[in-house]
């Protein structure tokens, strides 16, 4: 076949994209309405090909339609000329594309609001930052709320405080506001602005305009919109962000100017001050915007460059939707998965993650020498039905509930333990779970849910654990002002607090508290010095003088299927379980500026939980039954720096009492805690307050605060330490009825006594070299014996070398 061109025909990859029915070049946003003489629109020109988008807004050529109504800059900028409608055309490369302009009110008088423009130049140039005039004593005698959550204050402050002086009406231009921070005069800040900025300009033309205080009726956010809401960019090239606010009036504004960026991860892209993004390696960052107390985000992707092969994506199974979910993501990325692990792998991982505890030696035989291609499914359903998971899921619950004796007695304690033991054996719904805590009334040992109220009797804190527990969402910050870096509000949280300023508590027996629905008593606001209609986060409020048992309002909210925190919560702490890391992390973390790494995975997963009304035993299932939780640890050469993506199990340490327990078991001495029976396990332990320095050591959480990282999995010298020196680990190995005690009763070979350690100890078969090498020195051991009786006891502490060597390896110590 002969293959021929024409010379006089470009054929671009923009011609290609129209071809195929794709438009390889966009203006967002693609509709605007300038709604007075000051509003303006930064457009911006994407440009797509080849997987790639191009920030075409600087190259591109602009037209107005109709430039009597509105003009375009040379870089995109709409300003207003005469009320009517334009179209604003940009040309690149080849192609063009457009978007709708509206001009109103155009010749109309402005003014500038303090509310809506002077209140957020004060929190773009850092005035009301808590390292200035924000922080809690301000600066120099002069203090404004943080980031401005406050204007009303503020607007006092600044024309009413220190005698008027720092606004001058009669002289806006002498005016301290402006002389200070555009550093003419001096100014502990330096200069925040110039002169000839739009800053300036803003101040001086509201302090002209008579200063207008702001008014109830003021348009407020209600919304932002960021342009794009996705770039994947080259290594070194930008992209600049475009942010608009819809206000509760109904009119939209450019704000990116007065906008706050940041970037989640600056080794992929960092961001200036004003919007503008450069890619600086490979990955995927989110660039967070805060602008008025509400929040969003956008992302840029930078696929990594590894050559993979076709293959490769094979490697992944497609067991069930998680997997689709996350084999998209690493194509995305140009992340190759891991092979899938061993069976010897798998084993050993999903008893650790699923119960806690280590499959046996014969456990690990069978299913090693198990032909049926279905005995990974099968192994999960199994362990779903033990003792152990329910013990250990129990353990995880307690954790987040707060089980503790310090706050309760001992009858408490195991009451409120034997609540959650007994909810996770019944595989109790957990909307259900978490509606009995909230709902109930009445006798606390006989319902065990009610401690959670003993331990938490305050209005503000059951409103801040109930929000990190079942939500994820941390709003301690706005208990002082509007949350940093969410969209919550200082209002918002104290009508949270309002809704458990009616849980009456009174004393009965020792251990026995009655818990009931007060009819009188609120919280007030600390500024406002009032109480607030209490409401759920973002939900309608319910009036002060309603009857309604206010928890009830709360937990129905909580448990609704419209409720987009709960069902994802749970989810991403199941989810961080079993694969080392929460696809929102910290787990308990899902706040707005701290974006999943997998939005899809994490929305599909919570809607599979909400359908299957809240099963959590199914949801594990899901988990351990896809090829994302089967895949090997062990890295290619595109995944050898992804911990986020799941293109690989992400290697963990175990848990300070799945360590103590797993002790026990290699060595068949179980761990004496006081006042327990014989034989219980650190897993099966209701109070974290037992006295253990080795639970302690390695990491045991207090129970104090409910918050992820109270657990600590950082390697210390003080473990290394104990466990060279201390008694819990060589006690167990000297105990004259440990395994290596009754291996040598029953007269087992040194090959097979090492044979079974290993198998216990790592769930599979040593390796040639690993038997030559062990029993070679345990023949040695014998050697040196004069006596029979020498050289048995020469021989054991060979034996109790090797299980010391075994229980102190990475192999041992990590999930893998």
């Amino acid at each position: 076949m002969r293959l021929f061109c024409l010379p006089a025909l470009a054929i671009t990859a923009a011609s290609i994209a129209i071809a195929a029915g794709t438009a390889p070049l966009v203006v967002c946003p693609n509709t605007v309405e300038l709604v007075n003489k000051e509003a303006h629109q930064q457009l911006v020109a994407e440009f797509s090909t080849d997987g790639f988008d191009t920030d075409a807004t600087a190259k591109a050529t602009w037209k107005s339609s109709n430039p009597k109504v509105a003009s375009v800059s040379a870089s995109g900028l709409v300003s207003p000329v005469g009320d009517g409608d334009a179209t604003i055309t940009a040309a690149y490369n080849g192609t063009s594309a457009t978007t709708a302009i509206r001009v109103k009110n155009s010749q109309a008088p402005f003014t500038w609001s303090f509310r809506n423009h002077v209140t957020p130049v004060l929190t773009k140039m850092g005035c009301n930052q808590g390292a200035c005039h924000g922080a809690t004593a301000g600066k120099n005698g002069f203090k404004l709320s943080l980031r401005g959550y406050d204007p009303e204050t503020d607007y006092d402050t600044l024309t009413r405080v220190a005698v008027a002086r720092r606004v001058s009406l009669s002289d806006p231009q002498n005016s301290l506001m402006l002389l200070k921070p555009s550093f003419t005069i001096p100014h502990g800040g330096g200069q925040r602005f110039k002169k000839d900025s739009l800053e300036y300009r803003v101040i001086l033309e509201w302090i002209s305009a008579g200063a207008p205080a702001p008014a109830a009726e003021d348009a407020t956010v209600r919304s932002l919109e960021l342009f794009p809401k996705t770039a994947t960019l080259h290594p070194g090239e930008e992209q600049q962000f475009v942010v608009r606010a819809r206000y509760s009036d109904g009119h939209a504004e450019d704000v990116t100017r007065w906008v706050k960026f940041a970037s989640t991860n600056e080794g992929t892209a960092t961001v200036d001050n004003w919007g503008k993004a450069k890619a600086t390696g490979a990955g995927e960052a989110a660039i967070t915007v805060y602008y008025q107390s509400r929040v969003l985000y956008a992302r840029v992707i930078s696929p990594y460059t590894a050559q993979i092969a076709s293959a490769d994506w094979n490697n992944l199974p497609q067991k069930n939707f998680i997997d689709k979910l996350v084999l998209d993501k690493l194509k995305r990325l140009n992340i190759a998965p891991s092979k899938t692990c061993t069976d010897s792998e798998f084993i050993r991982r999903a008893f650790l993650d699923a119960t806690g505890i280590l499959p046996t030696a014969g456990e690990v035989e069978e299913f090693l020498a198990g032909k049926d291609p279905a005995k990974r499914e099968k192994l999960v359903d199994s362990l779903l039905q033990r003792d152990e998971f329910v013990d250990y899921w129990a353990y995880k619950w307690s954790d987040l509930m707060l089980v503790s004796s310090k706050k309760l007695n001992r009858t408490a304690v195991f009451s409120f333990y034997d609540w959650i033991h007994q909810s996770v054996k019944d595989n109790k719904p957990w909307d259900q779970f978490a509606r009995e805590i909230f709902i109930s009334t009445g006798s606390t040992r006989s319902n065990g849910a009610l401690n959670y109220f003993v331990i938490h009797k305050d209005p503000i804190d059951i409103s801040e654990n109930a929000s990190e527990a079942f939500l994820g969402q941390r709003i301690t910050c706005a208990r002082c002002h509007n949350h940093p870096l969410e969209k919550w509000t200082q209002k918002q949280y104290y009508q949270m607090a309002n809704l458990f300023s009616r849980v009456g508590l009174k004393d009965g027996d020792p251990g026995d508290v009655t818990v009931y629905a007060k009819t009188s008593g609120d919280v007030e606001h600390p500024r406002l010095r009032k109480a607030l209609a209490p409401a759920p986060l973002d939900a309608p409020p319910l009036s002060l003088d309603a009857p309604d048992d206010r928890r009830v309002v709360f937990a129905n909210w909580l448990t609704s299927s419209d409720n987009p925190y709960f069902a994802k919560n749970v989810v991403n702490r199941v989810w961080g379980n079993f694969m080392g890391r929460g696809i929102v992390h910290p787990v308990d973390d899902l706040r707005s500026t701290n974006p999943a790494s997998n939005e899809e995975l994490l929305a599909a997963l919570a809607d599979d939980f909400v359908q299957s009304r809240y099963n959590v035993k199914q949801l594990i299932r899901t988990i351990m039954t896809s090829g994302t939780y089967q895949l090997s640890s062990e890295a290619n050469a595109s995944n050898k720096d992804d911990n986020i993506y799941y293109s690989k199990y992400i290697v963990k340490r175990l848990p300070a009492e799945v360590i103590l327990d797993a002790y026990s078991e290699l060595t068949g001495v179980p761990t004496d805690f006081p006042e327990y029976p014989a034989g219980t396990r650190a897993l099966q332990l209701p109070d974290s307050r037992v006295q253990s320095p080795f639970l302690t050591v390695f990491g045991r959480p207090e129970r104090n605060i409910c918050d992820s990282s109270e657990r600590s999995s950082d390697a210390t010298i003080s473990q290394a330490l104990h466990i060279i020196n201390g008694d819990t680990l060589n006690k167990k190995l000297s105990n004259p009825q440990s395994s290596v005690g009754m291996f040598l009763k029953l007269g087992l070979s040194d090959q097979r006594i090492f044979e079974l350690l290993t198998l216990s100890a790592f769930s599979r078969y040593p390796t040639e070299q690993e038997k030559q090498t062990i029993t070679g020195l345990l023949a040695k051991s014998e050697q040196t014996g004069a006596t029979s009786e020498a050289k048995r006891d020469l021989h054991r502490q060979a034996l109790e070398d090797v299980v010391w060597a075994l229980a102190t390896s990475k192999e041992f110590l990590f999930n893998h």
